[in-house]
């Protein structure tokens, strides 16, 4: 099996990193760096942790757009219940790059698009090439990205971190990877902004894209069931209820009967779903992530002295010495 190529969330990591580690942790000049610290010391538990049997053949660290224009054009509560960056935070991710880089470590960006999509175009770029990819994330966005080739690291406390490939995805929603754009979608994910269809949940949401295939055939459930339901009046007399069946006994009429042969939508989930199609449709537009062009990079090792000076350079005299050791190591 090919090394994988590590591809990294830089956004994430540094969010994460800044919000979980103190802020105590400054330069020689007092100045937060707990965010690149975190950041470093993620990616390198994961390269660590694999050491020998595994090790990545190189690291693609990822940025982009805070949030992509399109997205927010699309549907303006996108990413719009989110704070500003703080500005302790701005100041660590401007020095980020040159951090990652110092390493051997691929920076890759995009002006347009997240760095999910840059992550993604990475995954895809490996994949293509016959290789294997691990994403380092928080964002189950990435989901959509597994693949028998592409899996996502979950951090975790202790000494090995989770691997998530598409038996977990399906596990943990219901569906496959290739069916996530269109979860989030009915689901919603209110970490994007995006409230989903009203009334349907996790479970709902997976039921209804296993029953019937993907978010465009819910709604063209949903869209049939409203003509059945039209023209389901029972034959003798009674009124068809909602799985097609005579209540006083009549037998149902042609259009109850071919709702019938469907999978059963409740009325109430199937006026949500015509109610909220075309938000639903963006819904899913948004999720679903975006490929640019990009070149998968050269077999690269960690440059653990380059990192060392640059660490120390920016201050960070613990981080420099754990570099130090790693590069006589």
């Amino acid at each position: 099996m090919p090394a994988p190529l590590l591809i990294a969330d830089v956004p994430w990591l540094l969010y994460r990193s800044f919000f979980a580690l103190p802020g105590s942790i400054v330069d020689a000049r007092g100045r937060p760096v707990n965010a690149l610290l975190g950041t470093v010391n993620a990616i390198l538990s994961v390269y660590e942790v694999r050491l020998p049997a595994q090790r990545p053949r190189g690291v693609v660290a990822c940025l982009g757009a805070e949030q992509a224009d399109y997205r927010v054009a699309l549907y303006p509560g996108y990413h719009a219940h989110r704070d500003p960056m703080p500005a302790e935070l701005a100041a660590q991710w401007q020095k980020a790059p040159a951090l990652l880089e110092s390493l051997g470590w691929t920076v890759a960006t995009s002006e347009d698009l997240e760095a999910d999509d840059v992550m993604f175009s990475f995954a895809c770029a490996e994949r293509e090439r016959g290789g294997q990819a691990l994403l380092l994330t928080g964002d189950r966005d990435l989901f959509g990205a597994v693949s028998d080739q592409v899996a996502v690291i979950e951090l975790r406390k202790g000494a090995d971190h989770g691997q998530i490939g598409p038996a977990e995805v399906r596990e943990r929603y219901g569906v496959g990877p290739e069916l996530v754009p269109d979860f989030i979608a009915l689901r919603g994910d209110p970490s994007d902004g995006l409230p989903g269809a009203p009334g349907i949940g996790a479970k709902t949401a997976a039921r209804l894209l296993r029953e019937f295939g993907s978010l465009e055939a819910v709604l063209a459930a949903a869209g049939a069931g409203a003509a059945a339901n039209a023209g389901g009046e029972a034959n003798a007399g009674g009124e068809a209820n909602a799985d097609g069946e005579a209540n006083a006994g009549g037998e149902a009429d042609a259009g109850a009967q071919a709702r019938a042969a469907a999978p059963a939508m409740r009325p109430r989930i199937a006026a949500a779903l015509r109610e909220n199609a075309d938000l639903l449709l963006t819904f899913k537009q948004i999720a679903t992530l975006q490929r640019i062009e990009v070149r998968a990079p050269a077999d690269r090792a960690t440059d653990f002295a380059g990192g060392a000076s640059v660490a120390g350079e920016l201050g960070m005299r613990r981080l420099a010495a754990r570099l130090s050791k790693l590069a006589t190591a």
